[in-house]
């Protein structure tokens, strides 16, 4: 979605520290986070990527909590959907189970999340031909996606747990967990959580960011706030529909604890297509569509807007800085 015009724009200077970047948008307004421009001098240093990596993890970790603390109860619907077997009844009770220890992964792993993603994404844009911005995008969200998963998963496993009435609470689950399972039981289903997440964080991130960037160049102006949260939920909840099955599954796998009733990927599939029917694969797109739709415009609204309060705060330390000098 790059467009070119003859127009002459003067070097812009990203205030987090990237490179002088010359934008080639039909827009009058230049924004340097839109990626899609092309570097006129210099290379990156490490204050760049600190300044980006910096700037990821606050915004990051500030989307990840609010997005856990508002849907909380619809993921947990969800999750106790996909594990429930033909007839079965959904217990609609203590829907919060597991929050406040959730919480307390979904932070960092948010927080890492964006870290990686925002200074890789500006490398991989400047490294690659603009009509490739899309696989700057598509890859920098997969590099992140498997950098978090470190923190992601263990929290994942503990949060599905709690929320079909394994464990009583978050601590209590980690004890038990290590005690039955070992160390190992933490990354219960690691396979297919990467199997599901690498390619939902790349397909997300990539929708939302080339549909910014159309909006942004069609519209010639900045996004305002509920702009970004359109297209955060729209790329949130087309993403989450096509992988539901990939969710299915890592769900029926973490959950299933000691038990082994799958023994890995293909014979969890293969286990819910004999007893349950292809459409067991599609359990609960309902709430995750609607979880995830809505998730997204939290989750990238919350985004742009603390990068735009750091941005601004920089900025005025660098002038009052300039000032004093």
């Amino acid at each position: 979605m790059q467009a070119k015009t003859s127009q002459a724009h003067s070097p812009v200077e990203k205030k987090s520290g990237l490179d002088v970047l010359t934008l080639k948008m039909s827009s009058s307004h230049k924004d340097p986070n839109d990626c899609l421009a092309t570097v006129s001098s210099g290379a990156d240093t490490p204050f760049d990527f600190l300044c980006d990596f910096y700037d990821g993890v606050i915004a990051g970790g500030a989307a990840g909590v609010f997005v856990e603390a508002a849907l909380y109860p619809i993921d947990t619907i969800k999750t106790r959907l996909q594990v429930a077997h033909a007839g079965g009844k959904i217990v609609l009770k203590g829907l919060y189970s597991g929050l406040a220890g959730n919480l307390a992964g979904v932070l960092p792993a948010s927080a890492i999340f964006v870290g990686v993603y925002e200074p890789m994404k500006q490398k991989l844009l400047k490294a690659l031909p603009e009509n490739l911005s899309a696989l700057a995008h598509l890859t920098a969200g997969a590099i992140a996606g498997a950098a978090s998963s470190v923190v992601r998963v263990p929290t994942e496993v503990v949060k599905q747990r709690m929320q079909t009435a394994q464990f009583s609470s978050a601590p209590d689950a980690v004890r038990l967990i290590l005690a039955k399972e070992g160390f190992k039981g933490l990354y219960a289903g690691y396979g297919s959580f990467l199997l599901r997440d690498l390619p939902f964080d790349a397909v997300q991130f990539c929708i939302y960011e080339q549909l910014r960037i159309g909006f942004k160049l069609a519209a010639r102006r900045d996004l305002n706030d509920p702009e970004v949260a359109m297209i955060g939920a729209f790329a949130g909840a087309v993403t989450g529909a096509i992988t539901t099955p990939l969710d299915v599954i890592k769900t029926r796998l973490m959950v299933q604890g000691s038990e082994n009733q799958y023994r890995g990927i293909y014979d969890c599939v293969r286990t819910i297509m004999r007893d349950e029917g292809s459409p067991a694969l599609w359990k609960g797109i309902g709430p995750r569509v609607l979880w995830i739709g809505i998730g997204g415009s939290i989750f990238f609204g919350v985004l742009e807007r603390t990068k735009q309060i750091l941005e601004e705060r920089r900025r005025d330390l660098e002038l009052n800085s300039s000032k004093r000098n």
